[in-house]
């Protein structure tokens, strides 16, 4: 469904359409009187992120993270699939945001993540990316994408941070990775990797279970941190393992950890933001791990459910919501019908 534009209320220009960026839009209301650059409206749908410069902020680069794994402070991630949900993440302050696989579903449906494709995940980062300029910016690779070759790997990496607009990748996987990490790393493109319980390969660990709770797993997830690390990694994920496994893990590496169901001895923590916010029936499955901050479903589906009412019995739109016309433009409108009638 197309979306009308407001009107411009600037003279002479009544009727124009003009967009926000527009050199003319801005030379044009740049030079009307503060009152007038005030009433000047755009199309209520434009897409806005907040300005660096207005709000004093910088750009989370690696270096900042580097400096807060330095100094022992925690690292926060959040996922997001869409320009909304990346807009509200980075206004909360997330020092990280990842466009993370689970987009296959958490907000494309599907079973699992092993469906989703590389151009389905290089769309949503897209759009991520258009909201975001100060977290530093993730982008999963999904199955498929990387596994064949380190070239492959490479090849699926440039694409997300040309096409997706990324500053960074990750993918999943530890020593058997190192290759094709060390491939993408050298080419100059940051990595963070992903251990312990895997997504993508939860067939192959019969499901979504905890890893690293035997001596034999947390030795195993250990070689793998300490592989991923030697390959380039500037950080890696820990999913689902033991807490006191995750901190042992932290402490013996040089790069930041970021647990999810890892306990809070990890460098940092990430969550998926749908999740965590609660859009989900109050039916749907939720890992352990999971807190839920927000309950957005009762809120969004009581609102849904008033608009339903109010368009049922007509009291929306209100006297507030409409736009009057002239009564002598009423009347001729009227008049001219009756006569074609006629």
């Amino acid at each position: 469904m197309a979306h009308s534009s407001c009107v411009t209320r600037i003279p002479s220009l009544t009727r124009s359409c003009l967009h926000r960026s527009s050199p003319i839009t801005t030379s044009l209301t740049a030079s009307l009187p503060r009152s007038q650059r005030q009433q000047t409206r755009f199309s209520s749908h434009a897409p806005s992120s907040p300005s660096l410069a207005a709000r004093g902020q910088k750009p989370t680069t690696i270096q900042t993270l580097q400096k807060m794994h330095q100094e022992k402070s925690p690292i926060t991630m959040l996922t997001a699939h869409n320009f909304p949900s990346a807009l509200i993440a980075q206004e909360a302050g997330m020092d990280m945001i990842l466009v993370g696989d689970s987009l296959a579903m958490v907000s494309l449906g599907m079973p699992d993540t092993s469906e989703v494709t590389l151009d389905e995940m290089i769309m949503s980062a897209r759009a991520v990316s258009r909201a975001v300029n100060r977290s530093f910016t993730v982008g999963d690779l999904p199955m498929g994408s990387y596994e064949i070759s380190p070239e492959q790997a490479l090849t699926s990496a440039i694409r997300m941070v040309k096409e997706g607009r990324m500053q960074s990748v990750k993918l999943e996987g530890g020593a058997e990775m190192a290759p094709a990490i060390k491939k993408i790393t050298t080419a100059g493109i940051p990595l963070v990797a992903h251990i312990g319980l895997t997504p993508q390969r939860q067939h192959a660990l019969g499901g979504f279970k905890v890893q690293g709770n035997t001596l034999d797993k947390a030795m195993a997830l250990l070689r793998d941190a300490k592989a991923v690390e030697d390959a380039g990694a500037f950080a890696v994920v820990l999913e689902c393992v033991p807490s006191e496994i995750a901190e042992e893990v932290t402490n013996a590496l040089k790069i930041p950890t970021i647990g999810i169901g890892a306990g809070n001895k990890t460098s940092g923590q990430v969550l998926v933001q749908i999740d965590m916010i609660g859009i989900r029936p109050p039916d749907a499955f939720m890992p352990k791990f999971v807190k839920k901050y927000g309950s957005m479903w009762e809120s969004g589906l009581a609102a849904i459910k008033q608009y339903k009412d109010e368009v049922s019995d007509r009291s929306y739109p209100g006297p507030q919501h409409v736009y009057k016309s002239d009564a002598k433009v009423t009347e001729a409108f009227r008049a001219a019908i009756q006569s074609t009638q006629s």
